[in-house]
């Protein structure tokens, strides 16, 4: 702290400096939001995305990514105008530059491609090239192929429509949550500082943290693929972070301010204490963010680059910028006050009330650790029903256009043109082909095999090959198994059918892709790395509060803790998001499933957020114990301390992230529900309730660690307060104060 300290020093000059980088930071990341992807939930280095990669060299035209639907005429789908003019409109759109494999009902009056009541037809294609490269060849023709086009009416879809509409609904989602949460969050600060100086100054800590996380972030698009879903964590988290530190330090410093009325003591008294909190509290968050990082898929790994960014620059913030505007605005930072009859005796009397609360919670500490985490896990317990998929279109609110054309594709055809399996054979005869074939067309659920040889179905040649069906390329046979119609292209039954397709071990290589497929490995790499993730965040998280406190019990209580937190929200992702309840007041359509690697996203980040709190309550009850000796009045002046900080800071950022979940994004919305909800359980059953009992029950023991071990902890290194130290730090800031 004493090194901070000294760069605060010459507050002006940072200052100015900071203003300068910010400045550049808001040009560099004015771009972001255009180099940011959809995708990501897929392992790159699996089986059906090595099977991707050979689809797009070898056969760039068997994975649909466009379909338009096509409103029939007044004549019908097979009537001549009609015809006529869809097949123009198919010939139109296969002459278009980076267009592929486009094929329309009426090339070869495939049912599939015709909706079961003959309103509508289909015709499909490929855009080539990367989700980038793709999406602008889509912003390139969709206003000309939307719309009415002689006497049919055409609506766009498929993956692509579909990725570029939740990129536009996402950049309209993220202004609209700022415009809600940002006007309570101001008032939230006015009540709790009850000045609008103090108020704004962690406002000022927010915007460096996020426009700094945006150009690092466009920085980092040049290097990999960054998920336009980390956008909105990085708001959150640079104005919910940066309040939290802001707020821990300003409330300290206007405490130091009253019993050292000069500026440059109070700041250090401050940095010392509060600015040692915040430097652990910030660890432990990236801690728990970087663990993400071990994961393949970039989806989850964007979220590691923005959430680490943004605590980094909320702490270096907190701990030079702030301090520094701390400095110039010395007792001035209590100007401007707003509820002018709120004193230091209202102060009192909180912290009288939280000690009320707190002794009454001590003193029963057995039954309220009971009874809380009885109801914790009675709430979690939905989550044992959690069903795993991805996203599709359902993300999309019910008005987007894509959302539109999936929904009557569902509704009113056969089968859907983006729900086939693909299979790659390699180096097989025209023989072991058919022989292959008989047996994946005999596969429960399936429909149809689509192979070079012919069209296979119940283990019997349905239709020899009329050079329609699948292809062979260099060696590779394409071969497309089709699900019956009861199949979604995302279910239980299409991934029973990827593992059933695996399991048939052919003697040549086979390579399986799809939709489905893809799924299938996502699970499997996320249940083979996630013990491993766990184990990092848990193992260091444990080291970083046994640094800060130096017990043994305390870091292993944390970890249960935080967990237990976070039942709540899991329990509610099921409930609420899988099964459908309040979907209809909430404005999502239910899918039947939670996405695969978002349960691993809330966990890091909500574990991560959860134990900020409890290194804010912490460090304040072990200051007190350092100080006195005295562990249960250590416990109440901890928590009637920081009651009142813990329970604000948790309020704006619940707010924040709730304002998140208006997003018509279901996957958004997932998560800032679901994280506002964890916040708001920490903050009060576990930060004002378990952690009082258990320290209730087991008292003084809670402090307890080996003499050997006790070495390793990290002191605070408060400054004396005697009449040296206080001239040495009077004079450092003298021509300042």
């Amino acid at each position: 702290m004493s090194l901070l300290l000294r760069i605060t020093s010459r507050p002006r000059i940072l200052l100015a400096l900071t203003a300068l980088l910010l400045a550049a930071a808001a040009v560099i990341g004015g771009g972001l939001t255009d180099r940011l992807q959809l995708g990501g939930t897929e392992d790159p280095d699996a089986e059906s995305s090595r099977a991707l990669t050979v689809l797009n060299e070898k056969f760039p035209a068997s994975q649909p990514n466009l379909v338009l639907l096509v409103r029939s005429g007044d004549d019908g789908p097979d009537g001549a105008r009609t015809v006529r003019r869809g097949s123009a409109l198919t010939q139109r759109l296969a002459e278009e530059e980076g267009i592929t494999g486009v094929l329309g009902y009426w090339q070869r009056k495939d049912p599939s491609l015709r909706s079961k009541d003959g309103k509508h037809s289909l015709i499909v294609a490929h855009i080539k090239g990367d989700e980038t490269q793709a999406g602008k060849v889509y912003d390139r023709i969709v206003d000309e192929y939307r719309g009415r086009h002689a006497g049919l009416d055409v609506k766009l879809g498929g993956t692509v429509a579909v990725r570029n509409e939740a990129q536009r609904q996402t950049a309209d989602d993220l202004v609209k949550s700022e415009m809600i949460a940002m006007p309570i969050v101001l008032v939230i600060l006015l009540i709790a500082f009850g000045s609008v100086v103090a108020a704004l100054l962690p406002f000022a800590i927010g915007l460096i943290a996020i426009l700094g996380t945006n150009a690092l972030l466009f920085g980092i698009t040049h290097l990999t693929d960054v998920s336009i879903f980390a956008q909105n964590l990085t708001t959150a988290l640079g104005f919910g972070l940066a309040i939290d530190y802001a707020l821990l330090i300003v409330r300290r410093y206007r405490e130091e301010l009253v019993k050292r009325p000069d500026p440059g003591r109070a700041l250090a008294a401050t940095m010392h204490s509060a600015g040692r909190t915040v430097l652990f509290s910030a660890s432990v968050v990236a801690v728990s963010l970087a663990a993400m990082l071990i994961f393949p898929m970039y989806f989850l790994r964007s979220f590691a680059y923005a959430g680490i960014s943004v605590v980094v620059l909320a702490a270096l913030a907190a701990l030079t910028v702030l301090p520094a505007l701390l400095l110039l605005l010395g007792h001035r930072v209590n100007s401007l006050k707003v509820f002018g009859r709120r004193g230091r005796g209202d102060g009192d009397a909180a912290e009288r009330r939280w000690r009320g609360v707190t002794a009454g919670v001590m003193k029963r500490g057995p039954v309220v650790t009971v009874v809380v985490t009885a109801f914790l896990v009675l709430l979690g317990l939905p989550f044992l029903r959690v069903d795993f998929g991805t996203v599709d279109d359902r993300q999309l609110g019910k008005h987007a256009e894509a959302r539109f054309v999936h929904d009557e594709i569902r509704a009113s055809f056969t089968n859907s043109p983006t729900g086939g399996i693909s299979v790659l054979a390699d180096g097989a005869g025209r023989a072991e082909v058919e022989k292959y074939a008989r047996g994946l067309s005999r596969v429960a659920k399936v429909d149809r095999v689509d192979t070079p040889v012919g069209t296979f179905h119940g283990g019997s040649l349905a239709e020899p090959a009329k050079g329609t069906g699948g292809r062979v390329v260099s060696g590779t046979n394409y071969l497309t198994v089709w699900p019956d119609h009861t199949v979604e292209d995302i279910s239980a039954d299409s991934q029973r059918m990827v593992r059933d397709i695996r399991a048939l071990d052919p003697p040549f290589r086979v390579r399986v892709g799809g939709q489905a497929a893809m799924l299938v490995d996502s699970r499997h790499v996320i249940g083979e790395l996630l013990p491993y993730a766990l184990l990092f965040i848990v193992v260091v998280t444990m080291i970083m509060v046994f640094l800060m406190t130096g017990s043994l019990l305390l870091p292993l209580q944390a970890v249960i803790l935080n967990a237990l937190s976070l039942t709540a929200m899991f329990g509610a992702a099921v409930w609420v998001f899988q099964e459908g309840h309040l979907s209809g007041l909430l404005g999502f359509t239910p899918t039947g499933f939670i996405e695969t690697s978002l349960p691993v996203l809330m966990f890091c980040l909500t574990f991560g957020l959860s134990m900020d709190y409890s290194l804010f309550l912490l460090s304040r009850i072990k200051e007190h114990y350092d100080r006195t000796g005295d562990h249960r009045d250590a416990v109440l002046t901890g928590v009637a301390r920081t009651g009142g900080i813990i329970t604000a800071a948790a309020v704006i950022l619940a707010v924040v992230m709730a304002g998140i979940g208006t997003s018509q994004i279901a996957l958004t919305k997932m998560l800032g529900l679901g994280t506002a909800l964890a916040v708001l359980v920490d903050a009060t059953l576990v930060r004002c309730l378990l952690v009082p009992a258990l320290m209730g029950v087991f008292g003084r023991s809670t402090w307890w660690a080996p003499r050997s071990l006790s070495r390793f902890r990290i002191r605070e290194e408060a400054p004396r307060d005697d009449a040296e130290h206080d001239e040495r730090e009077a004079g450092r800031h003298a021509s300042v104060t």
